[in-house]
């Protein structure tokens, strides 16, 4: 064959390939269940149970609709608490808090069990403000360097730091003998958490969006690259990286499905 016919083949199975992958791939949400064995978690709160919901992205039809479809999900997993992880929106737009709003309207059955953080898209073109409303209108907790004590756990909510300003010392200052879990969406700064959090539960790296056989996985975001997803028992803080619900930069994925993530807390050992 000739070079512009190689071209021409490989071309061809580019798109057709990220073609499946926005038709297919993008829209395969998937619940991936998982028992966390986290060392000083108490014993009194053995099988307590998280549902991560990460990186909505709204802003289109489809991912308001993919949005929806997760929250049904975890909400069917009669969880203790629902975290949300930050990526609300793609980028703010004057529909886009009355979509927010509608799209995860079906939390408040969680009667004040859900708990939030801020991500980097949530500063574009406007700002986590405006998210205030969407959020008390919800009963949904959202904590910007602050700490929520509820269901016998530390809440420790740290902003965005490509978005915002992260203060993940201030978040923790008050910090008592509760077991504690830290909601920070860019998993690459577990290193500079402070001691005393039992778990990190982060999203941001859409786990790669695009994965090939072998596990290569080319594109990675600004501080997703270390931990791109899944659960990482040796980092600095046990962390929990979840692939998220939407897409970002191109809609589209490859071997890695938007997922709910269920996750089971029990003691180590």
């Amino acid at each position: 064959m000739r070079l512009r016919d190689w071209a021409l083949l490989v071309g061809t199975a580019g798109v057709a390939t990220l073609a499946y992958g926005a038709l297919v791939e993008a829209r395969r949400l998937v619940i991936e269940r998982h028992t966390l064995a986290l060392p000083g978690w108490p014993e009194r709160l053995r099988g307590f149970r998280i549902a991560v919901l990460a990186d909505f992205h709204i802003g289109s039809q489809a991912s308001f609709d993919l949005a929806q479809k997760a929250v049904i999900m975890a909400l069917d997993e009669v969880p203790d608490i629902v975290v949300i992880t930050g990526d609300f929106v793609s980028q703010w737009r004057a529909a886009t808090p009355a979509m927010v709003a509608d799209c995860l309207e079906l939390l408040l059955l969680m009667e004040g069990n859900v708990v939030a953080v801020p991500g980097n898209h949530d500063y574009e073109d406007g700002g986590p403000e405006l998210l205030d409303a969407v959020c008390d209108e919800l009963n949904i907790r959202l904590l910007r360097n602050e700490l929520w004590t509820h269901a016998g756990v530390a809440w420790v909510g740290i902003d965005s730091t490509l978005g915002g300003i992260s203060r993940p010392v201030e978040a923790m200052k008050n910090l008592g003998n509760e077991p504690a879990i830290a909601i920070w969406h860019e998993p690459d700064l577990v290193g500079m958490l402070p001691p005393g959090c039992s778990l990190q539960l982060s999203g941001h790296t859409h786990g790669g969006q695009f994965r090939f056989p072998g596990g290569f996985t080319p594109m990675h975001t600004h501080l997703g690259k270390l931990y791109p997803r899944g659960f990482y028992p040796d980092a600095p803080t046990p962390l929990y990286v979840s692939r998220g619900i939407g897409t970002t930069f191109l809609p589209s994925r490859l071997l890695c499905p938007p997922e709910v993530s269920i996750l089971t807390l029990v003691p180590a050992g």
